[in-house]
């Protein structure tokens, strides 16, 4: 299935996109998609609904981000050893952690501020994981009974503040730094998650072209290492890192993003995402 949540902001309303590609209300039989629906027995009620019961939606609405109260938006840093590379970086030997406010979540359509005294703002393309059950210290061999899907992600990054100091959340956690879907596609239409092509375009040119395949730590080995050290909840969102070809890494100067441009990113699968940059306000 592939889940979303469309409306205006703080107004959205849970509905599914049909094998025609038409988006069906699902607000008559689910309040909202959150943790609470993302269990493996409540995705198996949904997916037993005949799409063609369900409502149409009118229009065109706004994509929202495709699960409502995420309690946590985990990151993993430089996981393609290009993209390493290119941030001058070494090739991390276990995985690089940091959080995104939530206050930073936005839908995947949806401006990207550019922050006050903003300099050198960046993009990058992710696969996201979504979290269905709770997990604790779990296995790699159990990793997969805890996804409820995957979903497009757009780490926005301004590299000034990041590199200010060892910590990068600053840099990471501005308002609307998190564009997140627009579905949150259910882990049996994504049979191998190390297996997607990824890209992001700027103004039209493409910038990053790459694949899940290159992560240096693969979906498994991320969950199982987080699980480690917190409590994974059901609604929480992981982003598994980007590959080579952001601004910071461009050639022979780097590359940053100014009001008016226009970035559009997609995962094989996964569905596309389109922002344009506005100045602060």
């Amino acid at each position: 299935m592939k889940l979303c949540r469309v409306g205006p902001a703080g107004r959205e309303k849970p509905a599914l996109l049909d094998a025609r590609g038409q988006l069906r209300d699902l607000s008559g039989v689910l309040p909202d998609i959150n943790g609470t629906a993302l269990s493996a027995s409540r995705l198996a009620e949904l997916a037993a609904i005949p799409p063609e019961s369900l409502p149409l939606v009118e229009g065109q609405p706004r994509y929202g981000v495709p699960v409502a109260g995420i309690s946590k938006f985990i990151c993993i840093g430089l996981n393609y050893s290009e993209h390493a590379a290119e941030s001058g970086l070494p090739v991390p030997a276990e995985p690089i952690v940091f959080l995104k406010a939530n206050s930073a979540i936005c839908g995947p359509d949806d401006d990207t501020m550019q922050p006050l005294n903003s300099t050198k703002l960046d993009w990058e393309v992710e696969l996201g994981v979504v979290i269905g059950a709770v997990g604790r210290k779990v296995t790699e061999d159990q990793v997969l009974d805890i996804v409820a899907g995957y979903c497009v992600v757009n780490d926005v990054s301004e590299r000034a503040f990041q590199m200010q100091s060892s910590q990068w959340d600053k840099g990471k956690g501005c308002d609307t730094f998190g564009p997140t879907g627009p579905w949150l596609v259910t882990k049996d239409e994504v049979p191998d998650p190390q297996a997607l092509g990824m890209w992001l375009s700027v103004n039209g040119k493409r910038m990053q072209d790459g694949s899940t395949r290159t992560m240096i730590f693969d979906v498994r080995a991320i969950i199982a290492y987080l699980s480690r050290y917190m409590t994974l909840l059901p609604g929480d969102v992981i982003a598994t890192g980007t590959p080579a070809g952001v601004g910071m890494g461009q050639k022979p100067e780097p590359v940053w993003l100014k009001p008016g441009d226009v970035v559009e990113l997609g995962i094989e699968g996964l569905g596309q995402q389109r922002q344009t940059v506005i100045p602060y306000r």
